[in-house]
């Protein structure tokens, strides 16, 4: 199964371009509330945002999978950065 990652916020069309020509599952889901993140983000082995989508402790501790979170556009101020090291993604069964 290839991984997967939620682009959360408006990005370039080029974006899901680049992820899929990497295998890379994208799928684009702009204007979640924060519930419905943490409700969907589990699914996913990464996370793309812009500044809207605020990547919370509780976010994190919802994204079982998670690997990384990337950020387009200058700054970190909208992602836990003190919560994401310590969160353990869980072991990906092979």
């Amino acid at each position: 199964m290839s991984p997967r990652v939620l682009i959360a916020d408006q990005l370039s069309p080029a974006a899901v371009g680049i992820f899929e020509q990497r295998g890379i599952q994208a799928d684009v889901k702009v204007g979640l509330s924060k519930n419905e993140l943490e409700q969907i983000i589990s699914d996913y082995d990464g996370l793309a945002v812009r500044s809207a989508t605020k990547v919370t402790e509780k976010v994190l501790a919802a994204a079982g999978k998670l690997r990384v979170v990337g950020r387009a556009g200058i700054g970190v101020d909208n992602i836990d950065v003190r919560a994401a090291p310590s969160r353990q993604p869980s072991t990906p069964s092979r």
